[in-house]
Formats: structure tokens, sequence, C-alpha cells
């Protein structure tokens, strides 16, 4: 992943927030280098990690794909197909084209990295504005790192090309390594 960054969208009411969010649904914008993983990969991670079987309660949680293209329908059309051929079920997913992303307010940023609380103050320091921080790919690989999601070794190969300094790297390795960046209850 390139970026990740959480907020709103699927609905049609103005400007939501976690509090007010109209009719729209908690998302993920995915920004990816398609020439490392394919839109098709990222929707088998989709089918493969929730229930994509399950009627939410709510629209504010339904599980949903929002294309920008018609190969890209015609993908998530497939994938759906194909998991509901494969286990038996109906597919509850709402799949529907994209329109508009709200960002959601910075503290659902980054939501598991923000729990360590000591590494998140060394990336401020790094990523000093808000934009910066939600933007890096660094935060959002080392989110996805911290919420079980890869190995150590994999963060190490990847680290070079982050464009921290080597000083930077080793403190987050030495954090992220040793347990030093804990997180919080």
């Amino acid at each position: 992943m390139v970026r990740t960054r959480v907020g709103y969208a699927g609905g049609t009411s103005a400007d939501p927030t976690y509090r007010q969010i109209g009719d729209h649904t908690e998302t993920i914008q995915i920004d990816y280098d398609p020439i490392i993983i394919s839109y098709e990969q990222l929707l088998e991670v989709f089918w493969e990690t929730h229930n994509p079987h399950v009627r939410s309660w709510s629209k504010q949680y339904q599980s949903m794909i929002l294309f920008h293209s018609e190969a890209q329908r015609q993908a998530a059309e497939a994938g759906a197909a194909s998991v509901a051929e494969e286990r038996g079920l109906a597919v509850a997913t709402v799949i529907q084209p994209y329109d508009r992303f709200y960002l959601a307010e910075y503290y659902h940023q980054k939501y598991t990295l923000q729990r360590y609380l000591e590494l998140s103050r060394l990336l401020r320091r790094i990523y000093p504005s808000e934009a910066a921080f939600i933007d890096a790919t660094v935060t959002a690989r080392l989110n996805g790192y911290l919420a079980g999601y890869g190995e150590i070794e994999d963060l190490v190969a990847e680290l070079e090309g982050f464009g921290l300094t080597l000083e930077q790297q080793s403190e987050i390795l030495k954090g992220v390594g040793a347990g030093q960046f804990c997180p919080t209850g």
C-alpha cells in the first residue's frame, strides 16, 4: 500500500462526521501500486478478511466496495459471485460507483499506530502536520505491521524505501522489534 486513509463515502449527505455520518458508510481509501499488487488481489484480501454474507444493522457499518471504473465494477461483481458460489451463501456486500470520499477525523487515522504513543510521537516529529502523518506511506505500512499484518523482516526490508534517515529507521526498528513502543490500554 502506498497510502491508506479512513473516512466516509457512499452516501448523499454533505460533510459527514463520525457523530453525524448521515447515510454514509465508514470506509477505507487505499492508494496502491498496480505493478506490485493488482485490484483483483486487493479484492481477494477484502473477501478473505471479513464476512461478506452478514447484512449490517446500519449503513454506517455495511460491507461495501466503491468502484472507479467499469473494469473494477466487473472484478468486484465477479468476486462477489465467486464467493457466493464457493460458500453457498448470498453476499450482502454493496457494490456501487465511487462518488466522493470524506476524510474521517484525525483520531480515527492510523488507529493502531496511534495507540503506540512513543512511536507516534517519533513519527509526528518526522511528519509534523496531520495531513503529512495521514498521507505518509510509512505510517500506513507501520499501522499494518503493528496490527499484525507482516513480519519484522519485511519491515526491515521496506524501511530503506521510506525516505527516512538511518537514525529514524533505527529508532523505528528498535522500538518495534524490542516491543519498546507498547500500545496504550
